[in-house]
């Protein structure tokens, strides 16, 4: 393994729970259905993992249980995750730990017992509050049925609720997202998602694409109208936009994924989970497990670790990927940190990528940050392929 610099600096724990009641057909996620699960064994294996990758004692400022889905676990199971972190790091007393939840699973029981064992932010799958949406997208649980798992993690104690929405699905209308929107609106929660559906590869959604290419997919410019009336929509309902498909009300912005597109360092247990952190030449070190869950769970539970590929990269490879992920906030790079991290000539030459940009005014570009403008959204992915030239 790579030593770890900044040790000054918090790191974040990604947990990886693959299991799912049901595989749904746009799902590109490590996601797999067992009639039996083994929880004790994955416990097990993921608890190695933990200890073997706490090579240095650096304060833990989030968590993240993601899957699949995690609220499939027992209370229990997730009691003794957390309490295994405490037991191996220094887990910061305010630290964000969130769980992602299904509401086709939600549990009274359970909500109270992932509340009681240390988990303080929830992230609901509702995806749509539509019930004919919910059954083209293959969700097992219906409008109102997520309304009521809203309700129960507001009981169990949860003051931090995030909720997942999916738009631009086949045949979707402005009118219809925006009903979705404004039920989801309704239920007060504290941070979004919003995210436009994409038709990943190794999905079943892709085979019915490639069968079917005139499946009546919303076309670009209502795509767009839909990204841009939602930021309009979610900012005059009090969610600021603080990333490309994320809002939040004050105060409540995801830490955890933000450290993300900051670049800090994180560890991934679990099958297919991935990790990253610097290295003492100024790049990064990464790496992703295997996915299978019982491979993962015999190999981690004997040597403490389960990689599948794990890559390097340079100081001049990590300086634009980092640069891109900082574009994805709302307040871009900011420079000071970015210069301290990489010098400040990688900082300008990823500034002296986007001049283009700046020019036609879709990039902001001073002395304390580089961010994108509200007008350049639309061209995010274009922006990124010139940063990563």
């Amino acid at each position: 393994m790579f030593a770890m610099p900044n040790m000054d600096k918090n790191l974040r724990i990604y947990v990886h729970i693959p299991y799912c009641a049901h595989k749904c057909h746009y799902c590109d996620f490590n996601s797999h259905v067992r009639k039996q699960i083994d929880w004790d064994g994955w416990l097990a294996a993921v608890s190695a993992e933990l200890r073997y990758r706490a090579t240095e004692q650096r304060p833990v400022a989030s968590v993240f249980i993601g899957g699949g889905t995690p609220s499939l676990a027992p209370a229990a199971t997730i009691a003794s995750l957390l309490q295994c972190m405490r037991d191996t790091l220094p887990l910061l007393d305010d630290a964000e730990i969130t769980m992602e939840a299904n509401p086709g699973t939600a549990d009274a029981g359970r909500f109270y017992g992932y509340h009681a064992a240390g988990v303080n932010r929830l992230s609901i799958g509702v995806q749509s509050l539509h019930n004919e949406e919910l059954r083209w997208l293959e969700r097992i649980h219906d409008a109102d049925q997520a309304k009521q798992a809203f309700s129960l993690a507001r009981s169990a104690g949860f003051d931090n609720i995030n909720l997942d929405l999916m738009y631009a699905l086949p045949s979707q209308s402005w009118q219809q997202w925006q009903a979705s929107l404004q039920q989801a609106i309704a239920l007060q929660p504290d941070h979004l998602s919003c995210y436009q559906l994409t038709v990943e590869v190794n999905t079943r959604l892709a085979v019915m694409h490639a069968n079917n290419p005139d499946m009546d997919w919303p076309e670009e410019s209502l795509a767009c109208r839909f990204f841009q009336s939602t930021r309009e929509l979610l900012a005059a309902a009090g969610y600021a936009a603080y990333e490309i498909s994320n809002y939040a009300r004050a105060g409540h912005h995801c830490r955890h994924n933000d450290g993300y597109w900051r670049y800090d360092d994180y560890i991934g247990i679990g099958p297919g989970a991935a990790g990253k952190h610097d290295t003492n030449d100024g790049g990064v070190y990464r790496y992703s497990n295997m996915r299978s869950p019982e491979k993962y769970i015999e190999q981690a539970t004997q040597t403490g670790h389960a990689v599948a590929d794990d890559e390097q990269l340079t100081a001049a490879e990590a300086a634009r990927e980092a640069f891109w992920l900082g574009l994805r906030r709302q307040q871009g790079v900011e420079h000071a940190p970015y210069r301290a991290r990489f010098g400040d000539s990688l900082l300008q030459q990823q500034r002296h990528a986007c001049r283009k940009w700046q020019a036609n005014g879709n990039i902001i570009d001073d002395e304390q940050h580089t961010a994108i403008h509200d007008q350049g959204w639309l061209l995010a992915d274009e922006i990124a392929a010139s940063v990563f030239e």
